[in-house]
């Protein structure tokens, strides 16, 4: 939402408005770092909590302008943690979700999620709900992974994600049988990005493409069988295997190269484009 605004504006809870631009954005957790141009004696900084400390039956409150009324507080208790849920905007998952049953509607979205000392432990990020209304079954980013997010923002005007620079597909046992393939899980390299991570490394993308029912599948790539001791089926599977790196990291990748089974030591970098 944030990422396509042409112009912001900030109403206090002394009803001042201020104008505001967008510093950066992490549309894979639904967050973006915003400035305000306000004079520091119109601004508090809220208090943050630790999510590690957060449980299961702990009370929470929940801000936000729900509906359009503003500075509205609901209260309930956390239900869940550790939730995986999907990012609305890029599809990837947000791990590690604090669940609860405060009432979260349109407009809660970006509001803090405190403890009972006013601790921030979490961002709002969306609901649950077949009608589009709050049904008790709310997510909030947590604080930590906010944390990480705006230093990334701050310091280098966007998040730094190591990635391995690959567009991969799902291999499943049925594909394999139709291909041949000497494995029934993994993922299959279409392409290699140019100058990343997978690419320096050695791994290879598809070199044609087969026609099956309706689809052109790539074939003549590696396929990854497993990323730093982890089996990889699926692009969530990817995600899980670097999350928690940093760039210059360097992880063990398990291929499949033919019918020979390989391992190449990747050097994690940022993209040079989009891609895994």
């Amino acid at each position: 939402m944030i990422q396509d605004a042409e112009k912001l504006e900030v109403s206090l809870s002394n009803n001042h408005n201020y104008q505001a631009k967008v510093i950066g954005f992490d549309p894979d957790n639904d967050l973006a770092v915003i400035k305000i141009d306000a004079p520091a004696s119109e601004l508090s900084t809220i208090p943050l909590g630790e999510s590690k400390d957060v449980f299961v039956g702990q009370k929470v409150l929940a801000i936000g302008n729900p509906f359009g009324f503003d500075h509205t507080l609901t209260t309930g208790i956390v239900s869940g943690l550790s939730r995986p849920i999907r990012s609305e905007f890029t599809q990837r998952l947000i791990e590690g979700v604090i669940q609860t049953d405060a009432a979260i509607n349109p407009g809660n979205s970006g509001g803090p999620l405190l403890n009972s000392k006013g601790q921030m432990i979490g961002i709002n990020t969306m609901i649950f709900s077949p009608t589009g209304s709050s049904v008790g079954i709310g997510f909030a980013v947590p604080v930590e992974t906010a944390k990480l997010v705006i230093d990334d923002i701050l310091k280098y005007g966007r998040v730094r994600k190591p990635k391995l620079g690959i567009s991969p597909i799902p291999l499943s046992a049925r594909l394999s049988e139709v291909l041949q393939l000497p494995v029934k899980e993994g993922m299959l390299i279409a392409e290699v990005v140019p100058g990343g991570s997978a690419d320096k490394a050695g791994i290879r993308g598809a070199t044609q493409q087969v026609q099956i029912g309706r689809y052109l599948i790539p074939v003549g790539g590696d396929i990854i069988i497993s990323a730093d001791n982890q089996p990889i089926r699926s692009n969530d599977d990817l995600d899980r295997a670097l999350k928690g790196k940093n760039i210059g990291d360097k992880i063990q990748v398990e291929i499949m190269r033919g019918s020979r089974k390989t391992t190449l030591t990747v050097q994690l970098a940022e993209l040079p484009r989009s891609g895994m």
